[in-house]
């Protein structure tokens, strides 16, 4: 059965984050695709210092329990949505630690996994927000998959979120979306039909 990791980056268990979150969740659930909510926000996660150590070691450096344990369950999942509040226009700190230490220490490849991101927030700053997450997935050759609007919501409880009518149509139209691409790009990968890639990755520098 195809999985999809969820992780919330807002340090509320239970906030409008996750209420976002659940609905992607639920609709996934309804296509017949597993989910898995995995609640980070409130978690010390340190950045990344760019040591390297991952090359050699295959893992982080920094053994949190958080960035490599969920580096497992993204391995093994076909897509990935992640889901921040908005803080001072962009995602939570603690959300863009963990992925920068998660995409950059990983080496599985993440090529043709789904990636989704949603966006929490009480009035404004889901642009940005979306922005830069979905700039991880572009990085790892992942396609994302979209709604018929921004992936948002808007309000400052869940009870408000849960009031979002046009919010809650953008999440289940989301899980839809999602689980359509990853069907289809399970069905070509079954077929050999996947595009060619290429073995070696080219890394310019312009200072010469």
């Amino acid at each position: 059965m195809s999985k999809v990791l969820l992780i919330n980056g807002s340090p509320h268990a239970h906030g409008c984050t996750f209420t976002a979150l659940e609905v992607v969740a639920k609709q996934l659930e309804s296509e017949g695709i597993q989910t898995e909510i995995v609640h980070v926000g409130h978690k010390n996660i340190r950045g990344c210092i760019g040591c390297y150590k991952c090359r050699t070691l295959g893992r982080c450096v920094f053994n949190d329990d958080v960035v490599n344990t969920l580096a497992q369950k993204f391995e093994e999942a076909d897509g990935l949505v992640v889901g921040s509040p908005v803080y001072f226009a962009g995602p939570s700190g603690t959300l863009i630690s963990l992925l920068n230490r998660l995409f950059y220490s990983t080496s599985f490849p993440k090529r043709f996994k789904v990636g989704a991101a949603v966006a929490s927030a009480r009035r404004t700053g889901t642009g940005n927000t979306l922005d830069q997450l979905n700039k991880y997935f572009l990085h790892g050759e992942m396609p994302i998959a979209s709604s018929r609007y921004w992936n948002e919501v808007h309000g400052n409880t869940p009870e408000e979120v849960m009031k979002d009518e046009e919010g809650l149509q953008i999440m289940r139209v989301l899980g839809r979306n999602l689980a359509f691409l990853i069907r289809a790009i399970s069905g070509e990968r079954e077929r050999g039909k996947l595009p060619e890639t290429e073995p070696r990755r080219i890394a310019t520098n312009f200072i010469r």
